[in-house]
């Protein structure tokens, strides 16, 4: 890789300043950078519950892009408008409730302003930056009465790229970045990009190669980044991203992938004693297996009679290896060895199992009797 590729990420602080200079009175700062403020009110977590709970509706011609006094343009699906120009969005309805980019919840109070109106909603954002680039979003309730209480809930939405000729990707502060790189569930590389323009690529840090992007395994969207829908261990590592748009190449974030292994479902136990009836002064054992995948986690946990005695546990626990109907299976299991029975030593034992999926139980019972032998009378 030349040395004309920016690093992003490495920026000085001053020359982001120049890049964002329109972005006064506050530091541009990315999403989830540390140090940012609760959103203010008119962002309250109630407006994205109500957000949340509100169904799921095509967007529609309520929300509005204004070009000027008297000139709207409906909104498609996503528009693009230079860093530095100011913005105004309108959503038709008596009772409207906005969604934002989460960096402008948390940094852009003294640039957002929101108003409501009779019939709509304002939303004015002024100094845009790149990080402003993001999903906005309305719900609008059209009231059948005079609370609002009825009516039809309908949304509009766009996403909006804020282009900056100096970056190419969302400035974040975070050089490396850790993400967990989860067996069981896709995972997204969140390499957000200015200007939808621009030429992505997924890169290896080491040794240095491009990562093949073949829309199956690995896929990226120009809103959102890559998403990793297949992990495995071979991903393991530094990834980063790398954009171009004419003359100017930079990489972003680089994301530090570690790979976990999940299992497929919570172990399923069983459970057997060496004995179900034992004598008093006898020793015995009660043994927990679990069948599971190859190099899976399971912790045993053991509940038994004997915590009532203050008797500490004293167990032993392996893992190995076997075959079963033609698969190689882990079998990982815990005894628990009670030794000189007690009469309190009588009851219900059970056992639990977990992994990274969940628990599950097991339990048997085990008597303690006394001993039926009669000592001969002296003579």
């Amino acid at each position: 890789m030349n040395t004309e590729i920016q690093e992003h990420g490495r920026t000085p602080k001053a020359q982001k300043k120049r890049a964002f200079k329109a972005a006064s009175p506050g530091d541009v700062k990315p999403p989830g950078a540390p140090g940012g403020k609760k959103p203010k009110a008119d962002l309250s977590q109630k407006t994205l519950q109500m957000e949340a709970a509100a169904p799921s509706l095509p967007a529609s011609s309520i929300l509005t892009l204004v070009l000027g006094r008297g000139r709207f343009q409906k909104v498609g699906d996503s528009l693009s408008l230079r860093a530095g120009d100011p913005l105004e969005l309108r959503c038709r309805g008596k009772v409207v409730h906005w969604r934002v980019p989460v960096y402008l919840e948390e940094e852009g109070k003294e640039r957002l302003r929101i108003k409501h109106f009779s019939r709509h909603s304002q939303l004015q954002l002024v100094n845009s930056t790149g990080a402003d680039t993001g999903e906005y979003s309305c719900w609008a309730q059209h009231c059948q009465d005079g609370e609002g209480a009825e009516g039809e809930a309908r949304q509009g939405k766009t996403f909006i790229f804020f282009t900056d000729p100096e970056e190419l990707f969302v400035p974040t502060e975070d050089y490396y970045k850790v993400v967990q790189l989860h067996s069981h569930q896709p995972v997204l590389l969140p390499c957000q990009v200015t200007n939808p323009l621009a030429h992505v690529t997924l890169h290896r840090e080491f040794p240095p190669e491009e990562v093949p992007v073949d829309g199956i395994d690995i896929s990226f969207d120009v809103k959102k980044g890559f998403t990793i829908h297949r992990p495995r261990a071979s991903l393991a590592g530094a990834l980063f991203c790398l954009a171009s748009l004419g003359g100017l190449r930079q990489i972003s974030t680089k994301y530090m992938l570690i790979y976990i292994k999940y299992p497929s479902s919570s172990p399923k136990p069983t459970i057997q004693a060496s004995a179900t009836s034992v004598q008093l002064g006898e020793n015995f054992s009660v043994t927990c297996t679990a069948l599971g995948e190859p190099d899976i986690a399971v912790d045993f946990i053991w509940e038994y009679p004997g915590q009532k005695l203050g008797r500490p546990p004293y167990v032993s626990e392996w893992a190995s290896v076997v075959r079963q109907e033609g698969q190689v299976q882990q079998e990982a299991g815990s005894t628990l060895h009670v030794e000189e029975a007690r009469a309190g030593d009588s009851g219900i034992y059970t056992c639990r199992a977990t992994n990274l999926q969940g628990t599950g139980t097991a339990t048997t019972r085990v008597r303690v009797t006394r001993s039926s032998h009669v000592s001969p009378a002296p003579s």
